[in-house]
């Protein structure tokens, strides 16, 4: 049999159903949290987003790309690319604030708790998926937050020496002692004006440390 038999029957330059990539993502997310990495098959992947194991090779080429793709989805969810941009009337204070807002909404979501204490239990077993992991999510949000960091300092709205660390700084704050609690278990998630007090607050220290 030749091997063109097993290609869809569009061809390779077939467009691709971006209803169905978004379809694979999302029954991605949820197999990878439920069941871990290794116990989500491709096979039950497809099958939990009602397409054959297929579509997902043309979408994904192997699993590990398919995982990564999902914890970028799941960060671009609440932390667009947008947030991190400071557009010319743009104070600080107001950028710094969306993007608290949004990565508080996001680290401590139950989709996100439930994905760190994976890739917590995965980093003994199988460090390079971690790395993975850390790579298409945590790092590009570190990246994304330098960058802007950088364009305050230009701007003489900040004046820090050495932005990454300070990008490291303003996520940590936010992660605060509430999101160790939660990854426990042994706590509760804020309530909307708690997790509001909370981010300006940590805006307030911030801006005031690293004031011109």
């Amino acid at each position: 049999m030749s091997d063109k038999s097993l290609q869809p029957s569009g061809g390779p330059g077939r467009p691709k159903d971006p209803a169905k990539r978004l379809a694979i993502l999302e029954a991605a997310k949820r197999l990878f949290i439920q069941n871990g990495y290794d116990g989500s098959s491709m096979d039950a992947i497809a099958a939990e987003a009602g397409v054959s194991k297929l579509t997902v090779y043309s979408h994904f080429t192997d699993k590990e790309t398919l995982f990564a793709c999902a914890v970028e989805s799941k960060c671009a969810e609440q932390l667009p690319p947008l947030f991190f941009e400071l557009g010319p009337e743009d104070s600080i204070e107001q950028t710094l604030l969306a993007i608290g807002r949004g990565f508080n909404a996001l680290i401590n979501s139950e989709e996100s708790l439930a994905m760190h204490r994976l890739m917590v239990a995965q980093g003994a077993q199988n460090p390079q998926l971690s790395q993975l992991f850390f790579n298409v999510g945590p790092q590009r949000v570190i990246d994304a937050m330098q960058r802007l960091l950088e364009q305050a300092n230009a701007r003489a709205q900040l004046q820090i020496d050495n932005p990454q660390h300070a990008a490291e700084h303003f996520f940590c704050l936010v992660k605060g002692g509430c999101h160790f609690r939660l990854l426990m278990g042994v706590a509760q998630p804020l309530g909307r004006q708690e997790a509001e007090e909370h981010v300006q607050e940590v805006v307030r220290l911030f801006v005031r440390a690293y004031r011109p």
